[in-house]
């Protein structure tokens, strides 16, 4: 199979600028980079995607593919990135079909950084098949959760971005496979389904992918990561009810509210295998009295 040519386009993410602090005193801050990155599909222009910019061909291309745009990785010939101009060049070997059609409609999202998705995401729910042998153990959640508790990251130094990831649970314990930040959940899950397409070869299965995200798993969120072939969600956030409604409908397993040694397993919990000696008896407080 024939890859796609990607540039390696760098870009910084943070800004220095200066602001005023409780005390009156102006001090040096960094803050995310936003920039907006059109995409043109053999010159014709489709989006324009507010990122961060820190793996912009890997983005463009799980947008495509995660917008049923492209069949095929092969399928694109390359995807040249231009910061100076802020556009992103894709040249397809034979053309998308119906190209039309397939952008006439749009719906406006609930996430950030994206806006709105083409029409038509929920059509392929139904045939999806995820890999009904795959699980994830209470103690390798708790090793994600720590993983990315100690990540060095932009959200850290500057704030104001979403985090994804994707995990593999192959050999026993959560390795992290990838670690993507951007000003949009959606734009960082789209970034590393361009990466997975890259790497369709790499040595895990689907049965041993997790992936997980800062954001709320909204129903886009949830579909996309069952169209990457991933049967395990976890997430900082929580759950909207139609993001339940379709994890329920694919057989995916979504873990919300997880920190430290919390969670809420929402769908599927006979994809999680609890280890009771791995946690205390709770305490008083409940979800349902905290922030979301």
């Amino acid at each position: 199979m024939t890859l796609p040519y990607l540039t390696q386009a760098q870009a910084p993410l943070t800004s220095e600028i200066e602001a005023l602090n409780e005390f009156g005193e102006l001090q040096k801050v960094s803050i995310p980079a936003e920039r907006a990155l059109t995409v043109y599909v053999d010159k014709r222009e489709l989006v324009t995607l507010m990122t961060l910019g820190a793996n912009p061909e890997l983005l463009v291309l799980g947008y495509l593919r995660n917008q049923r745009l492209v069949r095929e990785v092969a399928d694109i010939e390359s995807i040249t990135v231009d910061w100076e101009v802020g556009a992103a060049a894709v040249k397809t070997r034979h053309g998308i079909e119906d190209i039309e059609a397939k952008t006439a409609q749009r719906v406006v999202t609930t996430g950030c950084g994206q806006g709105s998705v083409f029409g038509g995401l929920m059509d392929e729910v139904d045939n999806i098949r995820l890999p009904a042998e795959a699980f994830i153990t209470q103690g390798q959640l708790y090793g994600l959760v720590n993983t990315i508790r100690l990540k060095e990251t932009t959200y850290k130094s500057a704030g104001s971005v979403h985090a994804c990831a994707l995990f593999s649970t192959a050999s026993g314990e959560s390795e992290m496979l990838l670690f993507v930040e951007d000003v949009g959940r959606h734009n960082a899950i789209d970034t590393i389904a361009g990466w997975m397409w890259m790497n369709e070869n790499a040595s895990f299965s689907d049965a041993n992918q997790v992936f997980y995200t800062t954001g709320r798993l909204t129903s886009e969120m949830v579909i996309k990561s069952a169209q990457m072939g991933v049967p395990v969600v976890v997430s900082r956030s929580g759950i909207t009810q139609m993001g339940h409604q379709v994890a329920q409908s694919v057989g995916l397993c979504a873990i919300g509210r997880a920190t430290n040694k919390r969670f809420l397993c929402y769908t599927h919990p006979q994809r999680l295998k609890l280890q009771p000696g791995l946690v205390t008896a709770p305490s008083s407080s409940s979800f349902g009295t905290e922030a979301g």
